[in-house]
């Protein structure tokens, strides 16, 4: 029986594979290591979104989301209302303080150099000496229109029509002033040149001077235009985050109510009540300074716009009716058939009975509406003592028709006199003037009144209102702790 061989068996050919190493938990292998692939880099945006969602799938986590997102729109309201409201204040502010000023020193301007050229003829119809009062009026309307014009160019918006006429005021005005006293000088020694260069210096006045100077009132009325309609907007943009913030606070406060069944959060419902506040504050003070700058608008504004006018019409017409007396019909219109200055003076006279109408039917009370009487019928006055006149020009006494247009000073004719019907409708336009003046700045005043504090105002209540939103929330997670 054959007993099995001890001998070991034979090796396999080739060397025997090494043991395998054992793997320590935690460690990767080289070569696992080599031939991985590293996952994907992760930007921020995405990481901020996955903690946002992992984050909104708890209840803390969604309400610290909800508190975060009342507060941004209770904060944003507040600053939103608070610019707006800045805004509309300085526009209003713009209105009383700068704008309309400057509008009614540019109708100024325009009146003074009007009145200055209207004096002037009158002081050259008087003789060869000028009465000492015309010549204290005609340099008191030089040096008021020289005064306003520095004023204007300070106060100026900048603009290039605003500052153009002004420059060329500036340039035109030395130069009347050299023809009138070319005129002065020449009518003293009794030559004729002296009524020529008193022509020419009207031209002058009438062709550049005062297309200038209505230029310049026409520029910083339209800035006074604008400055009202930036003042009377409505705020839209707090309006609508206000409305945004309100909507929030309210299905917050009825989530937390079905979530929870209580029906107060002391500082969502303190939130709310800001929120309301500033919305109700926005829109009654803004309601308020709507109601104020209308009302300056249609009772002031307008009105002064219309007596500008009719103390202009009645300027030119003066100054027309005095240069009749003057050229003695020598210059006529450009048909050749009537006489130029008899025709401006119509016109003149027309564009003041039309004034004066529409004025009157915007006068709102006694006190407005009794200067504006006085004046029409003072008008009607000089209409016809200028009709007389005419007719005794034209029957060819000259030194009748010249006294029933400017009539002895210091008797009873000057009454008689056109020239006494128009300072009399001169002075009733200056008081018609004051009376909208003053009824102008008492409503655009209000205006600004009832937007002062809202901006302060507003931003406070903003950030108080984001304070009792955040301090609500708080109070709910306090629950999960």
């Amino acid at each position: 029986m054959t007993q099995p061989s001890s001998a070991p068996a034979a090796a396999p050919h080739g060397p025997a594979p090494a043991p395998a190493r054992p793997v320590v938990p935690g460690q990767v292998s080289r070569a696992a290591a080599v031939g991985a692939v590293p996952p994907p880099a992760r930007g921020a945006w995405a990481t901020g979104r996955e903690v946002l969602r992992e984050t909104a799938t708890t209840e803390p986590g969604r309400l610290r989301i909800l508190g975060a997102v009342l507060a941004l729109l209770v904060l944003a309201l507040g600053t939103v209302a608070g610019l707006e409201a800045a805004d509309r204040a300085g526009s209003a502010e713009a209105v009383v303080g700068s704008s309309q000023p400057l509008s009614a020193d540019a109708a100024a301007i325009y009146r003074s150099l009007a009145d200055a050229d209207s004096t002037a003829a009158a002081g050259f119809l008087a003789g060869t000496l000028e009465p000492a009062e015309s010549r204290a009026r005609y340099d008191r309307d030089l040096a008021t229109a020289s005064r306003l014009l520095v004023k204007a160019a300070a106060n100026t918006d900048g603009s290039d029509e605003s500052a153009r006429q002004i420059t060329a005021l500036n340039e035109l005005l030395p130069r009347y002033a050299g023809l009138m006293e070319r005129a002065r000088a020449a009518n003293r020694q009794g030559l004729p040149l002296g009524g020529a260069y008193l022509r020419y210096a009207n031209q002058e006045m009438t062709t550049r001077l005062l297309p200038a100077a209505e230029r310049l009132y026409a520029a910083e009325t339209a800035r006074l235009h604008r400055d009202d309609d930036d003042a009377r907007a409505w705020p839209h943009l707090a309006l609508g985050a206000g409305a945004l913030a309100l909507g929030a606070l309210v299905w917050a406060q009825r989530r937390e109510y079905l979530r929870t069944h209580r029906v107060f959060s002391r500082g969502l419902l303190a939130a709310t009540a800001a929120t309301l506040a500033v919305l109700l504050w926005l829109a009654g003070a803004h309601a308020l300074a709507r109601a104020g700058l209308g009302s300056a608008r249609t009772e002031g504004q307008q009105s002064l716009q219309l007596l500008n006018e009719a103390r202009i019409s009645s300027l030119k017409a003066r100054a027309n009716e005095n240069l009749t007396q003057v050229a003695r019909g020598a210059v006529l219109t450009e048909d050749g058939k009537d006489d130029k200055y008899e025709a401006e003076y119509a016109k003149g006279m027309a564009a003041l009975t039309d004034a004066l109408a529409r004025a009157t039917r915007l006068a709102e009370d006694e006190a407005g509406r009794r200067p504006l009487t006085e004046a029409t019928a003072r008008a009607d006055e000089w209409r016809e003592r200028h009709a007389a006149a005419r007719e005794l020009g034209e029957a060819g006494d000259y030194q009748a028709a010249l006294d029933r247009i400017i009539g002895p000073k210091g008797t009873d004719g000057a009454k008689e006199s056109a020239g006494w019907s128009f300072d009399q409708v001169d002075a009733a336009l200056e008081r018609a003037l004051a009376h909208e003046q003053d009824q102008f700045t008492r409503s655009a005043r209000g205006a600004v009144d009832a937007l002062t504090g809202l901006p302060l105002g507003a931003a406070a209540l903003g950030a108080l209102g984001a304070l009792g939103a955040v301090l609500g929330i708080n109070r709910r997670l306090a629950e999960y702790r």
